[in-house]
């Protein structure tokens, strides 16, 4: 039935600008604004330089964001990068992309999220030996069938999600910055602050700003996507950094940048300090909701992807498939969920599932992040050498903007690799960054496969 109806169903735009940038907001916010200050302020030498490391944050993915959007501008489609690397770099890059992240980039961040979920769930209902892999398991599958039954359903619990996640950190940060606290004496970081520690602290940064592009895959289903997908995207990174910056405001009032340094749960003690241990439950459950967020919708952006994969090559017609019944690309999100219990599974046999899942996929990511930026230049020229007028959505002060983006694109591949070299990461985890770059490689026989289909 779901192939009958792929015939003639296609992507309806039943997405507003207001449901964009609520998928937008759950692809950034997740569990890293609960795990990456406490790194992010052994890396930096004081309050000043934690709270421009995350303003920087900001300003860098806004880079991002108006560059993607210049992007959705020029080709609204369901697919977001897929579209983008086939009309600027080519098919061949493009299949290679939409390989990986069916493989790699998507399902791997699905999966590493998933870990997150399990942890804290764990907190609140132990489930024995595997619990964080049987939570992060029951997770991906119950969203995934959300998902399936149609995008209504599931773009009305992320709105739920969202609303609630926001008011919670909206007034956790509130009481932070009422009650206060005893914040712990600033003193320099061990390793100063000299360039390449800041560096690491960007690191994780980043990560907790990622996701933003995802918005980029719902441009075939916003009502007017040229002009709304700006609107989006812009408005999605700017209400994260407010936040984030409102949330670290809040860790900062009650343990200060020493505190926050030394604290291995940020979130979880400055609850114990306002509530008491009762406030660590109330952490759990703050954290469950903000990771649920970020793993519907990066469920539902997925699959877009596979979709246009499926509808573009012949040997893989299948995940073409789009089911008018909801309104969903069906068979792509479930080969996504499958994969993505695969991964973990196999997270689940290593010392930490987050960990492995993060360097399974950066590489990758990071990769085909930087492609895309460059894209936006190849469009420019093939603009000029055709004397075309310019396109109805450009970026801010180009080639500035565009240059910022992926020299930062550049920046996070090599460290994504180089961190690898770690003595305390590199020999658990390098196995998972040789898998993800090795997975990605076999796509190019594939794609000669497919093209001959």
């Amino acid at each position: 039935m779901v192939l009958r109806a792929a015939v003639s169903a296609a992507p309806r735009q039943l997405l507003s600008v207001t449901d964009g940038v609520f998928l937008t907001v759950g692809m950034i916010i997740g569990a890293l604004i609960f795990k990456a200050p406490s790194t992010v302020a052994g890396a930096t030498s004081g309050t000043a330089e934690f709270l421009f490391a995350w303003l920087l944050g900001g300003a860098v993915s806004l880079c991002g964001a108006l560059v993607y959007a210049e992007l959705a501008g020029r080709h609204p489609d369901t697919g977001g990068e897929y579209v983008f690397l086939t009309e600027g770099l080519g098919k061949g890059v493009a299949f290679l992309f939409a390989w990986s992240r069916m493989t790699v980039i998507q399902t791997g961040a699905i999966a590493a999220v998933a870990f997150v979920f399990g942890d804290y769930a764990s907190e609140i209902l132990n489930l024995g030996a595997h619990s964080s892999a049987v939570w992060a398991a029951l997770a991906v599958a119950a969203l995934t069938l959300l998902n399936f039954a149609g995008t209504l359903q599931s773009k009305a619990l992320q709105k739920t999600m969202e609303i609630a996640l926001i008011a919670c950190l909206v007034l956790f940060s509130i009481a932070a910055l009422a009650i206060g606290g005893s914040p712990v004496k600033e003193t320099p970081a061990a390793s100063g602050s000299d360039g390449g520690s800041f560096g690491f602290a960007m690191i994780f940064v980043l990560l907790a700003y990622g996701g933003w592009n995802e918005a980029a895959y719902l441009a075939g289903e916003v009502r007017d996507g040229r002009r709304n997908m700006t609107r989006i995207l812009v408005t999605g990174v700017l209400a994260v950094t407010a936040l984030y910056l409102l949330v670290n405001l809040g860790f900062l009032a009650v343990l200060g940048h020493g505190g926050i340094r030394e604290s291995k749960a940020v979130a979880a003690d400055v609850m114990r300090a306002i509530a008491g241990e009762k406030g660590a439950l109330l952490t759990a459950l703050m954290v469950c909701v903000s990771v649920l967020t970020t793993i519907n919708a990066a469920i539902f952006t997925g699959a877009r992807t596979t979709y246009a994969l499926g509808r573009d090559f012949r040997l893989f017609r299948l995940l073409g498939a789009w089911r008018e019944t909801g309104s969903t690309p069906a068979n792509a999100l479930l080969l996504q969920g499958a994969i993505t219990l695969a991964l973990v599974g196999a997270g689940a046999a290593t010392p930490d599932g987050f960990n492995a899942m993060v360097a399974y996929t950066s590489p990758v990511f990071w990769t085909f992040f930087l492609l895309t930026g460059v894209t936006l230049f190849c469009f420019r020229f093939q603009d000029r050498k055709r004397n075309k007028p310019p396109a109805d959505i450009n970026v801010a002060f180009y080639p500035v903007v565009p240059l910022i983006f992926c020299a930062t694109c550049a920046y996070m591949l090599y460290s994504s690799i180089d961190y690898v070299r770690n003595p305390v990461f590199g020999p658990k985890f390098g196995d998972a960054v040789l898998a993800g770059l090795a997975i990605m490689a076999a796509g190019i026989p594939l794609y000669w496969v497919a093209r001959k289909k």
